[in-house]
């Protein structure tokens, strides 16, 4: 049965900062001829490791919403810079926006059922991205919308 990561998104204010962020860290890679691929570092290694990788995603709380998902592919032993033991969970590059869903801080990451997974987006509404962002976070603080 598959679950999903939850984590929190510090540092970023909106969905297109972290997909900036993480094109210029492929790019840093490539140009330094190392592996071209996304792994975020945690202290706490997931247990449910089968689970997390039998279709699970990371989903990731942007300025208290869950706004954009990806896909876990690999969960391994890695270094931090540091030389600190971690857990690299490796992502894909692709970000799949999900309806927004309020979320309160916590610190690590937390598993995430299923049924507790927000939807995609584009299940709600094909036109999501012709909207500018700002103009929808506005309408989300209002409450006049909940995506």
């Amino acid at each position: 049965m598959t679950v999903h990561l939850l984590k929190l998104c510090v540092g970023v204010d909106t969905v297109q900062d972290l997909a900036v962020w993480q094109a210029e860290r492929l790019k840093r890679l490539k140009s330094a001829r190392k592996d071209a691929e996304l792994c975020h570092h945690t202290l706490q290694t997931p247990r449910r490791r089968d689970e997390v990788l039998d279709g699970g995603s990371l989903y990731w709380v942007i300025k208290g919403y869950v706004l954009v998902r990806q896909r876990v592919l690999d969960l391994r032993p890695d270094r931090k810079d540091d030389g600190t033991a971690c857990c690299g969970i490796v992502l894909d590059p692709e970000l799949v926006l999900t309806r927004a869903h309020p979320r309160r801080a916590f610190q690590g990451w937390r598993y995430l059922e299923p049924s507790y997974a927000p939807c995609d987006l584009q299940a709600y509404d094909a036109g999501a991205d012709d909207m500018p962002h700002g103009m929808r976070e506005d309408l989300r603080e209002l409450r006049l919308i909940d995506w």
